[in-house]
């Protein structure tokens, strides 16, 4: 097979996204190649593909079989079916992953539950893992209505953390109530989260505002982690009381940069058996063919459903 369809840019068409013929993978000795079942769409690809170059393949998550497996013997037999990860161009029918990125599915877990855990699943597991032990500590989770709020809601739970929800807009709180947040702060200001006491970790992807009033909510030695500025990229903050709180900390958070460290493979494993366990339960929202990236796409950047968006592929 010479050539095989995938989402590429295409600025001629309305949303930038279509479907194309590309040239078949071509695999290195360490890579799988998956033929792809289901994918599911993260803010960041799909803002970047309203800038990008034509014929620009996006994609991060990707969930299928393997049709050949890597000839370097690492990885998955064929016929396994598997979540992976790509910098780019997982949106595609046939597509070679790296095996350190790729997990085996358990029966149990669907494509597509599988297609939500790469890129949202695996930044809440990284961002909590920078507070270190969260039995009985307080964590603070802002844009919690998003995908990866929704998992860290759900996986500070499972540490045995307090955990505090903020949300711009009422209509989310039953939603992050039902993900495990203990109590839910609503609105463009964030100082009312005082009220629920000074946070060990707090999980940050606002910016703006937001972030400064973040940054003084920590409690000793705690920590905010920052993976999104949605609501602003300049940060005013009170510097004095930062500092003055005794070992806070900012950290700057890229999933790519900390899967330098572990492979996308270990979390994976790791979130898959939650969801094996009834433990972990990816936020679907929408799930559709996959002949609809473009209008999907859309519904994304304009934030009209929380959650995930998952869409299938008729191979």
């Amino acid at each position: 097979m010479s050539k095989v369809r995938a989402v590429v840019v295409d600025p001629n068409v309305p949303g930038r996204l279509a479907l194309r013929d590309v040239e078949a993978p071509t695999p290195a000795a360490n890579e799988a190649v998956i033929r792809v079942a289901a994918i599911s769409l993260n803010r960041g690809e799909v803002r970047r593909s309203t800038t990008a170059e034509a014929g620009w393949k996006p994609g991060w998550d990707l969930a299928g079989i393997v049709e050949t497996p890597a000839v370097d013997g690492s990885g998955p037999i064929a016929g396994t079916r598997v979540v992976g990860l790509l910098r780019s161009g997982a949106w595609g029918e046939l597509v070679s992953v790296p095996t350190h990125s790729l997990a085996e599915l358990p029966s149990s877990v669907s494509f597509a539950q599988a297609a939500t855990l790469p890129v949202a699943g695996l930044t809440a597991y990284h961002v909590l893992l920078k507070g270190g032990s969260l039995l009985g500590r307080s964590v603070l989770i802002t844009g919690a209505s998003g995908g990866v709020g929704h998992f860290a809601i759900q996986l500070a739970r499972l540490s045995g953390a307090r955990v505090v929800a903020h949300i711009r807009r009422s209509e989310h709180e039953t939603f992050v109530k039902d993900a495990g947040a203990h109590f839910v702060v609503i609105g463009e200001d964030l100082s009312s989260a005082s009220q629920y006491g000074l946070y060990h970790l707090i999980v940050e992807s606002v910016g703006g505002n937001i972030l400064g009033t973040a940054l003084g909510l920590l409690a000793e030695d705690g920590t905010v982690v920052v993976f999104g500025t949605s609501g602003g990229n300049e940060v005013t903050f009170n510097a004095q009381r930062f500092y003055g709180t005794g070992g806070a900390s900012l950290y700057g958070l890229i999933l790519f940069h900390e899967l330098r460290k572990e492979s996308a493979a270990v979390g994976l494993r790791r979130l898959l058996s939650l969801v094996e366990a009834g433990q972990l339960h990816p936020p679907i929202e929408i799930e559709a063919e996959w002949t609809q990236i473009a209008d999907v796409a859309q519904k994304l950047l304009d934030r009209s459903y929380f959650g995930k968006a998952v869409l299938h592929l008729s191979n």
